[in-house]
């Protein structure tokens, strides 16, 4: 009788825990089907995957009528033209809620994949990186809308008209810049997949109000088309002294990739200069070329900026230098991944700062820049 009993209860117990599972499951799916009606669109919708424990964050894109952003450039007039790049215009506008942007414009013809890549790139949040909006697609046109950054790149405060910004561009400024644009490159790097820059260059490091650099255009690559990389030449453009060995003679994209035109970078901030110049009239090559093939420090003076003056550490110096040389390394494989430059720079930056920003009685000899590579003997 207790058998009977016991197998009575069992049973019951199964049945109310099966309705209680197709319930819950019947549950969860309306759900999902009533936040895709809520946010997704016939033009679908994206994964957002994690990496380390960290969740992007799902940000849509807007989708932007053209009015709108017609309204918001004056017509797409010229005096809101504020860049013209190899992939579209560049428009600054301010669109109904007071927002300040920055649209691209392309020609080019609507399609699905067009507006998926947008929203997987507008996924991408980032304290280091320019933020993707929204888009619009009309007739025979693609447009792009991302956050405005007000400080413009980092290649117009080095060597632009003017070079703005002066006083903000001592040598923990830069080693800060480097740092933040180290840290996009990095998050771009950890994505699962992992999405390469492709066209990471000094102009694509943009400054906002509070002078943090944030990386522009990332994923634009993917989405507008790569341009075809130049052949290897004794006279490389400002653009194409940024690409690696392997991507001028293969068409060969990596993280490695990204990481050699990040040592660009790092040549471009400490020389104040274009990497396509000679370090001296006596020279017959880049400044780049000139980095690859010398290995004297008590010769490296003759490359860093006067601007710096002597504000930095020796040390500190010699080791910015160290890691652009790694960076610029022929072989991909002998290069260090961003998230080492990311470590590395961050320890040189605080170093630099408990060093050079208050000298206070009985601190330890510090050797700064007017001492800079004085040959002992």
């Amino acid at each position: 009788m207790s058998a009977t009993l016991a197998a009575i209860l069992g049973g019951a117990v199964g049945a109310v825990t099966l309705v209680g599972i197709v319930i819950l499951v019947f549950w969860v799916c309306r759900r999902t089907m009533s936040a895709a009606s809520e946010t997704g669109s016939s033009e679908g919708s994206i994964q957002v995957g994690r990496h380390a424990g960290i969740e992007m964050s799902l940000q849509e894109a807007r989708r932007f009528d053209m009015e709108e952003l017609s309204m918001a450039t004056k017509h797409f007039s010229e005096r809101n033209l504020i860049g013209v790049g190899k992939f579209s215009e560049v428009y600054k506008g301010l669109l109904n809620n007071g927002m300040l942007v920055a649209i691209k414009k392309r020609p080019g013809a609507p399609s699905h994949e067009f507006v998926q890549e947008v929203r997987y790139i507008s996924a991408i949040q980032h304290r280091n990186i320019v933020s993707l909006l929204g888009y619009c697609q009309d007739s025979n046109l693609q447009l792009l809308v991302y956050e405005y950054i007000p400080n413009g790149s980092v290649s117009t405060h080095l060597y632009g008209a003017g070079h703005i910004s002066d006083g903000k561009l001592e040598f923990k400024n830069r080693l800060g810049i480097a740092l933040g644009a180290a840290k996009g490159l990095a998050h771009l790097h950890s994505l699962t997949p992992r999405l390469i820059h492709k066209d990471f260059k000094t102009a694509k490091v943009l400054i906002d109000e509070n002078f943090n650099p944030k990386v522009a255009d990332a994923g634009l690559c993917n989405l507008l088309g790569t341009p075809d990389p130049a052949g290897t030449s004794s006279h490389l453009t400002a653009d194409e002294i940024f690409l690696a060995p392997e991507v001028k003679e293969f068409r060969r994209y990596s993280d490695k990739s990204d990481v050699y035109s990040f040592g660009i970078f790092l040549l471009e901030l400490l020389s104040g200069r274009e990497a396509t110049e000679s370090p001296s009239p006596e020279f017959n090559q880049s400044l780049v070329e000139w980095l690859q093939h010398n290995q004297d420090y008590s010769k490296f003076s003759n490359i860093i900026d006067r601007r710096l003056g002597s504000r930095f550490t020796v040390q500190g110096m010699e080791e910015f230098i160290r890691l652009a040389m790694r960076c610029v390394e022929v072989s991909s494989e002998r290069r260090p991944s961003m998230s080492y430059m990311t470590l590395e720079l961050e320890r040189i930056l605080d170093r630099e700062m408990s060093l050079t920003t208050v000298m206070v009685e009985g601190m330890p000899d510090v050797t700064l820049g007017s001492k800079l590579f004085r040959s002992t003997k």
